[in-house]
This record gives structure tokens, sequence and C-alpha cells, in this order.
């Protein structure tokens, strides 16, 4: 069977004298290039898991197929275990396949093993064993327990003692932060990640979750939670509690200071700008109340609310009306101005009636000054001259006195 490579063998010799950090033989060279009749596949487990791992054969002559270990120590030998450890299991063993199992394992079971098929020369196929070793809980750091708007905080995430390296990202509420990731390598391969972020706070940030996620492959949902407390200067408004429209002579006038803020405010003034308050003002808690009201008190009255973040104020203006200006709107009898409508509207009817009657009687013919007398004359110039009262008819009656 070795006759197909002899032209190597030449090769092969000067290998086996030269020095590797592996096991190096004719043999082994030759079993890769046989290897496409043996296959197996790399195996990725959590530490603690179990590990499967499969040696399988396309044609197999009755060859025995062994198993070994990354030490090349026999872990099974067609279906016999010669190593003493049980957490080597078999699963299935035929001509075609050895499947043998892995339970509990740790990290000093990770390496290459080689599934062996004795036939000449010796076939081999190698699978990696990957332990995945997942982060223990994350543990978020702040700078500061309680920040006030406008200020920059910084929060650290740390997850420690993973297998390969975390990665971690920043929610704050459904925004992604950008944060500044260090690892840092430990013992038999571990790997701790710390990551931190700084950004800056609002009042609208009070109370929003802030998430630090921890993505690995050998966990999910894994993540770290912190509310962040932030202090921020009252919300002040005034609201007018009495009276509802318009304020008049005489009336009086409550006003109630509503202020918000964290911490709640300590204290709340009312003032008149560039003016006293009026002398009978009543102030109680945060409520105004002013009582007869005149023109005098018109002006801007100011609440004023303070905490230890800031202070804050809401103005409103007083406008004293005549006490008989607007009042209760009169009821409006829209049967009286229909009557007046309908009565006007006759008189309208009525007028035009009238009118049209005395156009229609003296409706006749009417003539120019010049027309007087033309129906008599035999032409324009006649017309004319009697039109003047120059007739020369001779029917024209003439009186005789004698």
């Amino acid at each position: 069977m070795l006759e197909g490579y002899q032209p190597c063998l030449g090769l092969l010799n000067i290998l086996e004298n030269l020095s590797f950090p592996f096991p190096f033989s004719q043999s082994n060279i030759l079993g890769i290039i046989d290897s496409q009749n043996l296959a197996t596949d790399n195996v990725s487990v959590i530490e603690g898991e179990t590990a499967t791992i499969s040696c399988r054969v396309k044609n197999n002559d009755d060859s025995v197929i062994q198993l070994l270990n990354p030490n090349r120590q026999t872990i099974y030998f067609r279906d016999v275990r010669p190593l003493k450890d049980s957490r080597f299991q078999l699963v299935n063993f035929s001509d075609n396949e050895l499947r043998v199992s892995l339970s509990n394992v740790s990290l000093s079971d990770e390496g290459r093993y080689v599934c062996q098929l004795y036939t000449d020369p010796p076939q081999e196929a190698y699978a990696d064993i990957t332990v995945l070793v997942p982060p223990g809980s994350p543990v978020i750091e702040s700078r500061e327990d309680v920040v006030s708007e406008g200020n920059e905080t910084e929060l650290t995430c740390i997850a420690i003692g993973s297998k390969p390296a975390a990665s971690i990202r920043w929610m704050k509420g459904e925004e992604e932060l950008t944060g500044e990731m260090t690892v840092e390598e430990m013992y038999d391969r571990m790997f701790t990640v710390t990551s931190r972020v700084r950004f800056s706070v609002t009042k609208e940030d009070d109370g929003l979750p802030v998430d630090c996620i921890i993505d690995h492959p050998a966990v999910k949902d894994l993540l770290a939670e912190r509310h962040l407390e932030v202090l921020y200067k009252p919300e002040v408004k005034i609201v007018v509690t009495y009276p509802e429209g318009l304020t008049r002579e005489g009336d009086n006038l409550d006003l109630t200071c509503i202020a918000e803020g964290k911490p709640h405010p300590h204290q709340i003034n009312w003032l008149r700008v560039d003016e006293d308050v009026p002398p009978h003002a009543v102030v109680t808690g945060s409520d105004l109340y002013i009582e007869n009201l005149n023109k005098s008190y018109n002006g801007t009255y100011r609440c004023v609310a303070s905490n230890t973040v800031g202070e804050a104020y809401d103005d409103y203006i007083l406008y004293v009306y005549d006490s008989r200006a607007g009042g209760a709107p009169q009821k409006i009898d829209h049967a009286v101005i229909g009557g007046v409508v309908a009565v006007v509207m006759f008189a309208i009817l009525c007028a035009l009636i009238v009118l049209g009657r005395y156009f229609a009687r003296h409706k006749g013919t009417y003539f120019t000054h010049e027309a007087k007398g033309a129906d008599d004359a035999a032409d324009a110039d006649t017309a004319i001259i009697n039109a003047e009262g120059g007739h020369n008819n001779t029917d024209e009656k003439k009186e005789y006195y004698i």
C-alpha cells in the first residue's frame, strides 16, 4: 500500500529526524493523507456541562477505532475504556462510529482529541474541545449615588472571570451609550472586562434604568441594572383658585403656588415685582389671598420656590377691572329680535309696493321742448318755431274789438 507514497518517503525520513512540538512519524503523515475516510467535529462546551466526541468512519474494513486524549492517552479502544476517568462514557459503538461523552467538563479538559483508525497506514482526525467559561454576575459601580441635573456621572461595569473575554454594552432606557472597555487576562486564560461610561443627566433621567449588558457565547440575558437618582430644581406653576373669570373691583383673589422638585422645595415665597405686596394680603404656605381688590393692586405677582439644587418662579399678572365691567352676559331674547326683524322687513315691503303703484300711475309719453308742435309742422324748422310759440297757422283765432 506504500507504493503510491514512494516519492515522498525520502522527505519523510528527513522530517522524522527534525524536532517538532508534536509526535511525528511517517504513519502520522500518511494517516493525515488518508483521513478523509475518518471524520469528527470540533466541540465548544460550557464549563461544567457535557461534551460529546464522535469519530465517524465512512468505509471500515474491520479496522479498530480508538479515541485519544490531548496527552495521546487512549480513552476508548473500540468499546473498552482503558483510561480510569469515569467522566468518559460510551454513547455509541459500531463499525462506523465511536461516540464518547465527557461530563462535568473543566478547563483542564480543553485541547485536541484524536480519533484514530488502525489501518495501514493509520488514519487520524482531530476534535478540538473549547471550554467556555461564563463571567460572574456583573456589577455596576457609580462615582456618586446621587447627581444633580446638568452634571456628568460615571458608571463602571465589571465582568469577572470569563473565557473568552466578554463584551459589554450600555443602555439608558431605550438609548444605547458608548463605553470605554478594557480587557485584563488572568490565570488559566481567563479574562476580566471593565467598561466605563460617562454622560450628563437631566431631570427626565431621574428613575431611569441604566443597564450593563454582557455578551458572551456561554450565557444569555446577563445584565446588571442601576436606576439613576437625579436632583433637580423646582418646577413652579401659579393656579387661580378664585375668581373663575375677570378680577373686578371689590372681588377677592386666591392664588395657589404648585412647586415640585427633587428634593421637595423647602421654601416658597410670594412677592410683587417692583412693588410691595398689599399690606392686607395674606400668605399661607403656598397660597396668596387678597380681599376687596382695587386697581392699585394691579401688577405682577411672583411665586419663588427653592431647594438645594436651585430656585425657580412663576408669574401672575393681576389687572383689576371696573366693578361693572364684564359681568354676567345678558340673556338674549331671540323672540324679540325676530319680531323686530319681521317688522322692519314688512315696512320695507310696504314701501316697495307703494312706490310701484305710484310709478305705474304716472307712466306716459314725454317730449322734449323742441318736440312741442312737431305734429303740426311741415318741416323741422317750423316745428322749432312752433315750440317757441311762433305759430303761423291760418287757423289761429283772432279777436277784434269794435
